[in-house]
């Protein structure tokens, strides 16, 4: 049976790049898989669905919700967001990583059933750049702009909550820092334990009448 998968959650404000890193660093990390998360709202630019989100009814993603399906959910500017409970363990039992690329509130609420999931706050270099990212990708209205800005000025005050901080102000070594957090907790003694006492029985044990 496979080693199950670590959990890595990375999180962090609107505009700070969570989804540019986590695309990235997917397309470079072997046996790491991405949760697709469902939402109410509308695809903006180029996004698909089933790839960069499940876009359903507000109908469906409530009936999830009741089941119970979820691992987290929240409502965000009026549209619901969610991540699928067996989508994730599916993965983990297969002995894949899962990169889950959610806002604050849904990090909270999954580190409250999952503690043992590896966390990655992503902050902007300053409340400026912020801003200049939110404007130039020209996706949102401008009372939508100051919106996002208000919550990340309270999302912020919770990096201290996360196991590592990647500040985002060269998407080339956020990238790398990325990388090195999942590669690095692979190696964890939790995650190799099961490897790990495979060979020491070849060494016939770790009893002391065996040395």
């Amino acid at each position: 049976m496979a080693q199950p998968g670590t959990l890595i959650i990375v999180s962090g404000p609107s505009g700070a790049g969570k989804s540019a890193l986590a695309g990235r660093v997917l397309e470079s990390v072997p046996g790491l898989r991405f949760s697709v998360s469902y939402t109410t709202r509308a695809p903006r630019g180029f996004e698909r669905n089933g790839i960069e989100y499940h876009f359903v009814t507000r109908k469906a993603l409530e009936e999830l919700i009741e089941g119970e399906d979820l691992l987290e959910w929240a409502e965000v500017y009026g549209n619901l967001y969610g991540t699928s409970r067996r989508s994730v363990d599916d993965i983990l039992s297969r002995g894949d990583d899962v990169l889950l690329d959610v806002d604050v509130q849904g990090a909270r609420s999954i580190r409250r059933k999952r503690p043992d999931a590896i966390t990655v706050f992503v902050l902007p270099p300053s409340f400026q750049v912020l801003r200049e990212r939110l404007e130039s990708r020209k996706l949102d209205k401008d009372y939508v702009i100051e919106q996002r800005l208000k919550i990340a000025c309270s999302e912020t005050r919770f990096y201290r909550d996360y196991d590592y901080l990647i500040i985002n102000d060269d998407l080339g070594k956020s990238i790398e820092e990325l990388r090195a957090i999942i590669l690095g907790s692979r190696c964890r003694m939790g995650a190799r334990a099961g490897a790990a006492e495979r060979i020491v029985t070849t060494f016939g044990g770790v009893n002391e009448e065996n040395l």
